[in-house]
């Protein structure tokens, strides 16, 4: 928004929630933080902010990342053109008139030329199918909807089913702050400690004086992080060479341990369960009983084939006495009751349940609305299978829709904040060429969107994601028809070879759409 009003463009903003943040304003549960440094999401656009702002920590917690939104937000007076609580429902395109009808869950209907979803990745949460969930007395609530006004945690009994990125911070958490905590685990993940710290004022000093180069650095790297793999394979190294800078990743803070690696850990399945096997270890030594330590160590994927929880003292919560481990495969559920929660085995009461069971991710924004395209097609009828666009930006059959970061664009794997930065910058001049073209009809060719389905399948076969059920594969098992996954929803590519695709496309002006 703030790069259209540069261009002196009549643009709105509506957002679901009662003000700015989207992640960071409705993720509000205990433990919510960061786990990319702090100083690599800050925005890189505006050399005021990077020096004005100053994270306290590594890893920033949710209130002080909602803080620094608010602050970015009205840094560049943008309030005045964001209306909030516009929950959107149905987007329908007007072909004569060439605009599209925006209709609110409270009424209202609103026209615009041009439709920019920029509707976030992680933005559906799902709840698991699981019979009885109504039937709990007490307060639950997927983690996504925590109460704004908190919880009363202590002395509790709570339940805490997922033990995914969300679940894991949740769990590590509370441990040590409710009475009683059940974790029901269906699919354990490789997790790796966060190390997070308070920034000293030394390393204040640092991170604005090297900025510049800090953005550069992580321009450089697939994921828009400051971590990008070595150029080393596994096998180039002798076994204790290996082992010394293993043992370095394990202590050193944020991703280096998933995404510094040997660059064939995440391509190469011999090294990749060779990594796999020295984390299964560090986990044995955390927990210390050795039944609980197998459960907690996946079996059915390797370490970094799907995203990685960084934690705090997480596998430490498993030795203490009020923590247990509810292996669902074991003792699946059988239902949510009045009082708490019936396994195969037994019933177990609590006071508090809490669904930390993941979002439809991608693609689940845009399916919770109802976008009509030309001759009556549903963006979600043309996206049953795996989502078809051309870059992540337009859909043939929906003109003058321009996604910002959507389904197979490069951002959805990355530092965020360096992902939509590369997105808002071409979109920036897409929308100026646009502009300067005098058009009033934009659309994606079908063979350009094809040509990119084609290219976007490629890039899945060099990592080893498909390697199990993970939402970057489409897998969803609380969604219908995502059960089984193997949809292609991301860019695998990384960000630099996203960046130099959209590049090439400017460059020679947009081939792939038609400018009417």
């Amino acid at each position: 928004m703030h790069r259209l009003l540069q261009l002196d463009i009549d643009v709105t903003l509506l957002e679901a929630e009662s003000g700015p943040g989207g992640t960071w304003y409705r993720n509000r549960y205990p433990g919510a933080r960061f786990d990319s440094e702090s100083w690599s999401y800050t925005y890189s656009f505006d050399d005021d902010i990077v020096q004005e702002w100053e994270w306290s920590e590594h890893f920033a917690a949710q209130p002080e990342t909602l803080r620094y939104v608010n602050y970015v937000v009205d840094k560049f007076d943008l309030r005045p053109h964001m209306q909030f609580d516009c929950v959107l429902e149905r987007a329908v395109y007007d072909q004569d008139r060439r605009s599209w009808t925006i209709e609110m869950a409270d009424g209202r209907v609103l026209t615009c030329r041009f439709l920019l979803p920029a509707i976030g990745l992680l933005s559906a949460p799902t709840m698991p199918a699981i019979e009885g969930i109504e039937d709990f007395e007490g307060p639950s609530f997927h983690t996504f909807h925590w109460p704004d006004e908190g919880v009363e945690l202590a002395g509790k009994r709570v339940a805490v089913i997922g033990t995914g990125a969300t679940g894991v911070q949740v769990i590590a958490e509370i441990a040590d702050k409710v009475g009683e905590l059940s974790v029901f685990q269906r699919r354990p993940n490789w997790c790796a400690p966060l190390h997070n710290a308070p920034i000293t004022p030394e390393e204040q000093a640092h991170i604005k004086a090297t900025s510049d180069e800090i953005f550069e650095r992580c321009s450089l790297s697939p994921g828009g992080f400051i971590h990008r793999p070595i150029r080393a394979k596994m096998a180039e190294v002798s076994e204790a060479e290996r082992l010394e800078f293993w043992e370095e990743l394990y202590a050193s803070p944020g991703f280096g341990v998933w995404l510094g690696n040997y660059r064939d850990i995440l391509t190469d399945e011999a090294s990749n369960a060779a990594f796999s096997a020295f984390i299964a270890d560090k986990i044995r030594s955390r927990v210390d009983d050795p039944v609980v330590a197998e459960k907690l160590i996946p079996k059915d994927h390797g370490f970094g084939t799907r995203r990685v929880p960084m934690e705090t003292r997480y596998y430490e919560a498993y030795n203490r006495d009020n923590v247990e481990l509810v292996d669902l495969n074991e003792t699946p559920i059988v239902s949510v009751t009045a009082t708490g929660i019936r396994t195969s085995d037994c019933h177990r009461e609590f006071d508090l349940i809490v669904y930390a069971t993941g979002f439809d991710a991608v693609t689940g924004a845009y399916d919770r609305i109802e976008f009509v395209g030309v001759d009556g097609q549903t963006l979600a009828d043309k996206w049953q299978g795996s989502p078809i666009n051309y870059l992540g930006v337009g859909a043939h059959g929906f003109p003058n829709l321009i996604m910002v970061n959507g389904p197979t664009a490069g951002s959805a794997t990355t530092n965020f904040p360096r992902g939509i930065e590369a997105s808002v910058d071409w979109t920036t001049d897409f929308v100026r060429a646009i502009r300067e073209r005098g058009a009033t009809r934009v659309e994606a060719n079908a063979e350009a969107e094809q040509d990119w389905a084609d290219h976007i399948r490629q890039m899945y076969d060099l990592l080893l994601i498909e390697q199990s059920p993970n939402w970057m594969t489409g897998y969803n098992s609380n969604v219908e028809g995502h059960e089984q996954g193997g949809r292609y929803v991301i860019y695998a590519g990384g960000l630099p070879r996203y960046r130099n695709e959209l590049e090439e496309i400017a460059a020679e002006g947009y081939p792939g759409f038609t400018f009417d």
